[in-house]
């Protein structure tokens, strides 16, 4: 990782990490700031607080590392498969987390276009709903039911295939 220029991110609430451009490159954002050369300077992320940038750049270094050492990895397929059950390992207990971290994990993934994260963070939800009931759903993530009993039962007529087991 040392041989890999630092680039300065700037969090909403002002507050600046170190990231290497090496590890920058998985965040789709930051990878054609790198390249368009925007990365000189402190990059602002305004979008993304202190709280959630770190727990971005963890996971973008645990991530990162993988992708640093693929030339050993390719190497020793040992080692290769020891460091992905830990990355699975990782990934497991790094997503446990309340949901309003989770939901702003999935919003700094989204706006830094970070795929894996994004797509790992919306398969969090999505175990975290699946098989439940709309009313289950509504009273886990507060949502209002704004239908009335005759919309909800012609939703259901209409999507009833969604509800098939």
């Amino acid at each position: 990782m040392t041989d890999s220029k630092k680039i300065v991110l700037k969090s909403s609430d002002d507050v600046l990490f170190d990231m290497y451009e090496s590890i920058a490159v998985q965040s789709q954002t930051l990878k054609h700031m790198i390249e368009d050369d925007c990365a000189n300077n402190t990059i602002p992320i305004p979008n993304v607080n202190s709280k959630i940038l770190a727990k971005v750049l963890e996971f973008c270094n645990k991530h990162g590392e993988a992708i640093l050492r693929s030339e050993e990895f390719s190497c020793n397929q040992e080692l290769k498969i020891s460091f992905e059950e830990e990355l699975k390992k990782f990934d497991s207990e790094f997503l446990q987390v309340d949901q309003g971290t989770l939901f702003d994990l999935i919003m700094a993934s989204n706006y830094l276009e970070i795929q894996e994260l994004l797509d790992l963070a919306c398969e969090t939800v999505a175990s975290m709903i699946k098989g439940k009931k709309p009313e289950e759903i509504r009273k886990m993530f507060n949502i209002k039911n704004d239908f009335t009993t005759e919309e909800e039962e012609e939703l259901l007529k209409e999507n009833s295939w969604a509800f098939d087991q």
